[in-house]
């Protein structure tokens, strides 16, 4: 019985010894290391900068009042269509009271010409048929009757244009009706009905009743910064992406650069823009915030490649291609245009091609 126990403590000492030597061997063994691939692509490169602006029209025009006064009517409110000419408000004049007076003044000394004009026309008419008086000094008075009667006319026209800024005989004409000078949309009425108004005149840019912009024909304006603005020229594609409408992009065509630049927050900006290329199915409001992509270059259907899998010996670009399971040869290869992500493959990789990824190392 002892002479197998002790065989049977020799067999567990023997096991547990081989099992520790068997576990440093596997823990000292070195595990292989393996590498995803990838192939190239057929893609398009497009070399951009960024330019940050807003979408507004290009012609957008405030319609102001020719006269001071109260804002009796308003014809219109955001969103309607208007033409050239179409009535926006009316304005009610509150006349100056020395105007006022001085106006009726001579209102009524004409009345009192014309009547002293009519009695001495009369009478020299009478002394003519009598052979008293000359043809002549008949004529004199029928003048003095006429510029009489001239005189009341206006004086009566300017009182009315005082009280109500237009006369009898103007009809619709009158500068108390603002009409709209341009084609378009109104953007904003920013008064209400009550409100007062100041003219615009030579002194005053006068009170804004509404904003009247034709959304047919937007543009972007944006600023790009100093140490892009050299790589730009009119002519240029953009790309706008608008904040509002998501998943869409819109092109324009760059047609201005500022030849002067802004300081902003320690920077120098310059303003840019741009000609947008309107959609049919999707209406743009104006003032709608965007970023444009202005293409600095590009490539369309060319073979590229992930830059994460480029390396670099004395500069000079290479890839490491697979050959067999897990081994891979050094190829050099010619690069063109980069996009920050992918880049351009000239020659030196087919599509067919696997390269291995440097980064996906796995043990």
């Amino acid at each position: 019985m002892k002479k197998i126990l002790t065989i049977l403590v020799g067999l567990v000492v023997i096991s547990a010894f081989a099992g520790t030597l068997y576990f440093l061997y596997s823990k000292s063994e070195e595990v292989p290391v393996t590498y995803s691939t990838e192939s190239p692509e057929i893609a398009t490169i497009i070399k951009k900068t960024v330019a940050t602006g807003s979408v507004v029209p290009r012609k957008e025009v405030e319609i102001k009042p020719q006269v001071s006064g109260i804002v009796d009517k308003i014809h219109v409110e955001p969103g309607d269509i208007v033409k050239k000419g179409d009535l926006v408000a009316r304005i009610r004049i509150i006349p100056d009271m020395v105007v006022l007076n001085n106006a009726e003044n001579r209102v009524s000394q004409a009345r009192i010409k014309l009547a002293n004009a009519i009695w001495d026309l009369e009478r020299n008419q009478q002394l003519l048929g009598e052979g008293a008086v000359s043809e002549s000094i008949y004529q004199a008075a029928r003048l003095t009757h006429d510029n009489a009667k001239q005189e009341l006319t206006s004086a009566i026209d300017n009182l009315e244009l005082i009280r109500k800024g237009t006369t009898a005989r103007s009809g619709e004409t009158s500068n108390t009706l603002v009409r709209a000078t341009i084609d378009g949309m109104v953007l904003e009425v920013p008064l209400e009905e009550g409100d007062s108004v100041i003219e615009s005149n030579t002194f005053n840019d006068g009170t804004t009743i509404a904003t009247v912009a034709d959304m047919d024909e937007l543009i972007f304006e944006g600023k790009v910064d100093e140490s892009e603005v050299g790589k730009i020229r009119p002519g240029m594609t953009l790309l706008l992406t608008i904040g509002a409408i998501e998943d869409e992009r819109f092109d324009a065509v760059l047609e201005h650069i500022a030849p002067k630049g802004v300081e902003e927050n320690g920077a120098i900006q310059f303003e840019i823009r741009a000609a947008m290329k309107l959609r049919d199915d999707i209406f743009v409001r104006a003032n709608y915030s965007a970023n444009a992509d202005i293409v600095l270059d590009r490539r369309d259907d060319v073979l590229a490649i992930n830059e994460v899998l480029l390396q670099f010996e004395n500069e000079e670009p290479y890839v490491e291609v697979e050959i067999g399971e897990q081994q891979f040869e050094k190829r050099v290869i010619e690069t063109g245009l980069s996009d920050g992500i992918n880049i351009e493959i000239v020659a030196g990789l087919t599509e067919s091609d696997l390269i291995k990824n440097p980064d996906s190392a796995v043990r």
